[in-house]
């Protein structure tokens, strides 16, 4: 970074990173994004000002959110400012163009629910278990909770609704941008979603032991939940499922065979990380280890790769 202090100030934000996690989460719970955004398109609002629209009564509410709000701000996650008040100046907050993921769309739907699934206790308590599984083996998810993750989620009502929303909301965000990208859906008559989602006929089943047939095969972020052994599975399933002129779309995370320090590869080893504690083998994947599993199911030829984020 080029200096001793600046290498000490970062490796100290490492340390006290979990306080940006929950600071994030908490102001989820409170709302406090729709808050801003209710006030108009380019409010800003003083922490004062917040927690007399949300109604809270804790007379300390005001000094903890402005405290919060500054470290939100230093992420660029909302503006900070000043503003001049009758006992001095007061620092006042706006939504940044990130901060607009957290607050529903017009679609209904946020990164909210994502996050305090991530942050959910079910998902949490596999990371203390990571130390374990690189020493001993074993999935850490399974090692707390006895069972693998999308099995967990029979067992547990309330963690199964947050998966589902979570998922929901995600997926709905992502598609948005995915179909503003790649048009290869255009003229399918009949589309095979695996892992299913609303909207759509559902077939009961299990992808491992066959794929129902359509003209394509759609499969968004189920290939890195999986062992290679499982994907090889399922990708033959599908080759099996096609007709000559059909295809699998996939949609998955590609990570770079060198890591470097943009915000999408960051994302993508984040995701990683998240596939490699709580999911049976699952694993983000570089270009050519999509290529040996496409290859290895028998789609030899026009195996295409298209960025869309």
């Amino acid at each position: 970074m080029g200096s001793r202090e600046e290498d000490f100030a970062y490796a100290m934000q490492l340390v006290t990173s979990t306080s940006l996690t929950m600071v994030l989460v908490t102001a989820i719970k409170l709302k406090v994004f729709e808050t801003i955004a209710e006030a108009g398109p380019s409010a800003q609002l003083s922490a004062h000002e917040i927690v007399s629209r949300l109604s809270i009564t804790n007379p300390s509410a005001h000094q903890m959110l402005d405290r919060m709000f500054r470290l939100l701000a230093s992420y660029s996650v909302v503006t900070c400012n000043q503003r001049d008040h009758e006992l001095g100046l007061v620092r006042v907050y706006g939504l940044t163009s990130v901060a607009k993921y957290f607050i529903p769309n017009k679609d209904g739907v946020s990164l909210c629910p994502v996050m305090e699934l991530l942050q959910d206790k079910v998902f949490i308590e596999s990371w203390f278990k990571l130390k374990d599984a690189v020493l001993e083996g074993g999935i850490p998810f399974d090692k707390v909770h006895g069972t693998h993750a999308f099995e967990y989620s029979a067992l547990d009502a309330r963690f199964n609704e947050a998966f589902n929303n979570g998922m929901l909301n995600f997926t709905t965000i992502m598609m948005n941008e995915i179909l503003e990208c790649y048009h290869g859906f255009d003229n399918l008559k009949r589309v095979v979603d695996v892992g299913v989602y609303p909207g759509i006929e559902y077939i009961g089943g299990d992808m491992f032991e066959e794929v129902p047939q359509g003209d394509a095969i759609f499969m968004k972020w189920i290939l890195h939940d999986w062992s290679d052994d499982h994907c090889a599975k399922l990708l033959k399933n599908c080759y099996k499922a096609l007709p000559n002129d059909g295809k699998v779309i996939i949609v998955e995370y590609i990570l770079p065979f060198l890591s470097n320090t943009s915000s999408f590869d960051k994302l993508t080893t984040h995701m990683d990380a998240i596939m490699m504690t709580q999911n049976p083998g699952g694993k983000e994947r570089m270009e050519d280890e999509f290529l040996v599993l496409a290859k290895g199911a028998g789609f030899e030829k026009n195996v295409v790769f298209v960025t869309c984020m």
